[in-house]
């Protein structure tokens, strides 16, 4: 896996991996024994969390893969509460890197893809981009619920309400910039430059 990888691939890697509590002995940039003994270990713990939950659909099981590795317990707590709405519930989104996240920031804006803006975050602002977020999408008999219908934001708060565990916030009571899709985990540091000062550093932010 290391070659396909750029040294900015491998250095938010490392530094997701430190912060999990999985050290890979320097944040170098470098797919060392090091770093992949320390991948190793945090694959092991992610297959245990998934043996302890069960299975769910591909699409969520890959995003929840790429989590901090607490975040991956909360989202498996959460998918499982999750199975009493009479919705399909699967999670679209998780981690971002700095790149994927000013890819994505640039969607409706001058130089960037045609369409909606979707974010406000440019890469590093969002805590998708430090393994602890992820967003969910419903489905009604195979209808993606984005709005188009009465139902489907109702559908999103009550999600909310029967799937919320301890330790998630919900985007969806953000009093500016509500995004109901929205789930992560509370950090003890309200700054988001302070969450990603901690990741960049490999220390602890949940």
């Amino acid at each position: 896996m290391s070659y396909q990888l750029t040294k900015k691939e491998v250095l938010f890697r490392q530094r997701l991996l430190k912060a999990s509590g999985f050290d890979p002995k320097g944040l170098d940039g470098v797919w060392g024994k090091n770093t992949g003994a320390a991948d190793d270990a945090f694959a092991a713990a992610s297959s245990a969390l998934r043996e302890a939950s069960g299975t769910f659909d591909a699409r969520s099981e890959g995003n929840i893969l790429g989590l901090h590795i607490k975040a991956q317990r909360l989202a498996r707590e959460f998918l499982t509460k999750a199975a009493n709405v009479p919705y399909v519930v699967r999670i679209i989104s998780g981690t971002r890197t700095y790149a994927e996240q000013d890819d994505l920031y640039a969607k409706g804006r001058w130089g960037g893809p045609p369409g909606p803006k979707v974010t406000r975050a440019k890469g590093g602002q969002s805590n998708h981009n430090f393994g602890i977020a992820w967003d969910v999408a419903l489905f009604e008999n195979g209808r993606y619920m984005n709005g188009d219908a009465p139902q489907d934001d109702p559908a999103y708060r009550d999600l909310a309400g029967q799937a919320l565990v301890e330790g998630l916030e919900w985007g969806g009571a953000w009093k500016n910039y509500p995004d109901p899709p929205h789930y992560q985990l509370a950090s003890p540091y309200a700054k988001i430059s302070e969450i990603r000062k901690r990741f960049e550093a490999g220390e602890s932010y949940v």
